[in-house]
């Protein structure tokens, strides 16, 4: 019927508004067929390709890879990165807290966007978040849940932010280890106060030899548990969980591999990222050693989360189609 509208010889009647008939007639049909044409044909990839892309993104495949194997443009990957990002930082927010935890590890891991901080003041048109990019995250040592995460600095501001968010997700006392670097002491001493079990685990490194130019870490020749808070119980005090966390991390997420030029050239794309990553860590996959994902373990959830289930959170935070403006008569010169 719309098609047969549109196809109308066009009549010269002219209503009491002074509008052309057809002009009407035209303006109803579209108004009519707006919102479909809309989720149809505008920038709507189909469910299985946003899955496969979003799946692509949590395997380690860097996002002009994608855009050719996916046979889309790297835009669409982009925006359907910021879009997840946002989406799954949405639903950390939401579903992650009142975690019944007892051994909380946290870490460090180090990244960079567009430059090494090195390189900063050499770099052409360096943005202002250029530089060194520090990625903390805490992770439940029994259910291996990533409880919290934080991007920014190594700085003691960063490891404030970081142990508040901590503390607002946590149910109960938990035991925490961390490593020796100083920025933690202040930082759970502000949240937790004496409300938690708190050793340092430092690590001793020896001598770093390696050939100019090449990056090899020191070897560590030993570790110290540092009592610092609490009664934590030594054998427990241990950051290897989240150590290989910090591995799957940079074995998942292509702009943490080193040695390549998939690195991150814009921080709001690393915060998506990785916001992607911990909701696909914590819902969808499956741990290998538990056999369900960390947010089942936890009792988050009772369910195996898909990336179709992310896609559709996805949808929902898209506004809806605005009603179109009035068609508009092509004047002759």
């Amino acid at each position: 019927m719309a098609l047969d509208l549109a196809l109308a010889p066009r009549q010269s009647v002219v209503n009491p508004a002074g509008e052309d008939q057809a002009a009407t007639i035209l303006n109803k049909m579209l108004d009519l067929i707006s919102e479909k044409v809309h989720f149809q044909f505008v920038n709507k990839l189909p469910l299985a390709k946003r899955v496969m892309i979003l799946s692509m993104l949590c395997e380690g495949s860097s996002m002009r890879s994608i855009s050719r194997v996916a046979d889309v443009s790297i835009n669409t990957v982009t925006k359907l990165l910021v879009d997840a990002g946002e989406a799954c930082l949405a639903m950390h927010d939401e579903l992650v807290h009142d975690v019944k935890a007892s051994k909380v590890q946290c870490d460090e891991i180090w990244s960079f966007c567009y430059a090494k901080q090195k390189n900063v003041a050499t770099a052409e048109a360096a943005p202002a978040e250029a530089g060194d990019v520090w990625t903390w995250t805490a992770i439940d040592a029994d259910t291996k849940l990533i409880c919290s995460y934080f991007v920014g600095d190594r700085s003691g501001q960063s490891a404030i932010a970081m142990m508040d968010d901590l503390r607002s997700r946590l149910a109960n006392r938990v035991q925490l280890t961390t490593d020796g670097h100083k920025a933690y002491l202040e930082a759970v001493e502000g949240a937790f106060g004496g409300d938690v079990d708190y050793a340092q685990l430092v690590k001793l490194y020896g001598p770093t030899i390696t050939a100019p130019g090449r990056y090899s870490p020191a070897e560590c020749v030993g570790a110290r548990k540092v009592r610092v808070e609490g009664d934590p119980d030594k054998k427990h005090v241990s950051t290897s969980y989240v150590e290989r966390q910090n591995l799957t991390m940079r074995m998942s997420m292509r702009r943490f591999t080193r040695l390549t030029n998939a690195f991150s050239k814009k921080l709001d794309n690393h915060i998506h990222a990785l916001a992607l990553y911990f909701a696909f860590y914590n819902f969808c996959r499956i741990h290998k050693t538990l056999k369900v994902t960390p947010a089942m373990a936890a009792g988050i959830t009772d369910k195996l989360w898909s990336l179709e289930d992310i896609a559709e959170r996805m949808d929902a935070r898209q506004p809806a189609p605005a009603k179109r403006g009035p068609y508009k008569k092509r004047v002759e010169a």
